[in-house]
């Protein structure tokens, strides 16, 4: 199975969705929350150039943005 990484922010309704869809396909992965993690931040922000939350890295895939179940159903 494939590493992934959640990277969320606090209040984000598209980030508790990503991680509930992720939980009922079974996906494990690592989260970290900018708003609490500088160095997560300045990694979403500086290496990956985004912004908005969630972002959601596949080992071996481009970065995704935002409540994507079309993707996230893929991970299984």
């Amino acid at each position: 199975m494939k590493r992934v990484t959640v990277y969320t922010k606090n209040g984000c309704p598209q980030c508790d969705m990503t991680k509930n869809v992720l939980d009922g396909e079974g996906v494990e992965y690592e989260v970290f929350n900018i708003d609490e993690d500088q160095e997560a931040k300045n990694y979403v922000i500086e290496t990956l150039q985004l912004s908005s939350m969630p972002v959601v890295v596949v080992e071996g895939q481009e970065p995704v943005t935002g409540f994507r179940p079309e993707i996230l159903l893929t991970l299984k």
